[in-house]
């Protein structure tokens, strides 16, 4: 099982309709909002290219707004963690 960890950026949420589009997606298995990480477990990945778009809408304005991460990783072997970082589009 693999784990996409995505922080959310500060005063941000993520929309019902993109929960709802996630979970429509065979590969996903459950999705889990935890404080403001989003956890997005997938049963597994192969050589196959994938793409996750996460539709955020901010509830709060927060100057100086800092980049926040997503980790990717194996449950079962979380040593071989992917980090990455993002502002949102149009920042």
């Amino acid at each position: 099982m693999v784990i996409i960890e995505v922080s959310l950026l500060s005063g941000f949420i993520m929309t019902s309709r993109s929960r709802m589009l996630l979970e429509n997606r065979t590969i996903v298995k459950k999705i889990e909002v935890k404080a403001n990480v989003i956890y997005i477990y997938l049963e597994k990945l192969n050589d196959e290219s994938q793409t996750f778009t996460l539709q955020l809408e901010q509830v709060i304005q927060v100057k100086n707004l800092k980049p926040a991460s997503i980790k990717i990783y194996d449950y079962y072997q979380p040593g071989g963690l992917q980090i990455s970082y993002y502002l949102g589009v149009g920042r």
